[in-house]
């Protein structure tokens, strides 16, 4: 067939219904826009009669930002309880610690940096003193005021970490409020040395050992347990090298404490020389928000805690 002939078939008038002229005007209105508006394109204009007989069309999803699904929540694992175990309800003390534990992880962006510190020098001062200052004073000379002291020092220079935040406000403490850590045998206490950058090494060292001995007693005060700006937990008393402890809300960080012991290390002396030496040793563990404490700030406040333990040199009054 010639196309000629072809073409004397083709009809003249082609009809477009009203459904498609209303999507090719969709489509060239989404060119010239470039983008979908977030409603769909309007109706077909229809008379009143056929209005009347239609049925209603189903609504149309709207294009905007889909709101979040909400998830459901995660399935709790059970084990079968059977008649050989034994079912306690929790004390009033493990409650409150575990709701605050969820709250702190749910509310602050938790990261910890772990720094080696050479406690040496430290050592050698307790051990040419501790029996005397026992003696003169009646509490035991330990490490922990030396690591109160050096901490609350590096808390002056760096206050971001003795801070706390309050809704979208950042609020820094000018004093230091130390919380330590007490763990007892029905659950985990914090009391709080109150004004302790106030504190020589033998007020730190009869603040804590009485705060302490008060909490494993039961006597300690309300207001001795709150308003803490800054805390230290020590679970090297029982071994560990290093934990990653949770912060104390509404706390921006917590110091942890690891064993101290002796251990070889490689030193360095001053010709440049490298030896092993037999050092007292231990880590340190800073878990810090990152939403108010960038890494860098908290590596630089533990390198200021490390240089003032190294150098060791503290005054015992």
């Amino acid at each position: 067939m010639s196309r000629l002939a072809m073409s004397d078939k083709v009809p003249s008038r082609v009809t477009i219904s009203s459904e498609l002229l209303r999507v090719f005007r969709a489509c060239a209105a989404i060119l010239l826009l470039g983008a979908c508006s977030s409603s769909p394109p309007p109706p077909p204009v229809q008379s009143a009669a056929s209005a009347e007989s239609a049925p209603a069309p189903a609504e149309a999803p709207s294009i905007g930002r889909a709101e979040p699904a909400q998830a459901p929540p995660a399935p709790r694992p059970s084990i079968p309880v059977t008649e050989r175990d034994e079912v306690v309800a929790m004390t009033k003390i493990r409650k409150i610690t575990a709701e605050n534990m969820i709250l702190s992880k749910r509310t602050s962006a938790h990261v910890t940096t772990v720094f080696q510190v050479d406690y040496t020098n430290v050592s050698r001062l307790r051990a040419k003193h501790k029996d005397a200052f026992l003696e003169k004073n009646g509490v035991k000379l330990t490490y922990l005021p030396f690591i109160f002291r050096a901490s609350i020092q590096a808390l002056k220079e760096f206050p971001q970490v003795n801070a706390s935040i309050d809704a979208e406000n950042i609020v820094y403490h000018k004093d230091v409020h130390l919380g330590m850590a007490v763990a007892l045998d029905w659950g985990l206490i914090v009391p709080v040395i109150k004004n302790a950058d106030e504190k020589s090494i033998l007020g730190l060292a009869r603040a804590s050992q009485d705060l302490a001995e008060r909490a494993r007693t039961k006597r300690l005060k309300p207001e001795e347990i709150q308003g803490g700006t800054f805390t230290v937990t020590n679970p090297g008393v029982f071994g560990s090298l290093f934990g990653t402890p949770i912060i104390p809300q509404p706390q921006v960080a917590i110091l942890g404490v690891g064993t101290i012991e002796k251990r070889p290390v490689v030193v360095t002396d001053e010709n440049g020389a490298d030896a092993l030496g037999i050092r007292t040793v231990g880590y340190l563990a800073l878990s810090f928000d990152h939403r108010l404490i960038d890494g860098a700030d908290a590596d630089k406040f533990m390198a200021s805690v490390k240089k003032t333990l190294e150098a060791g040199e503290f005054d015992l009054g």
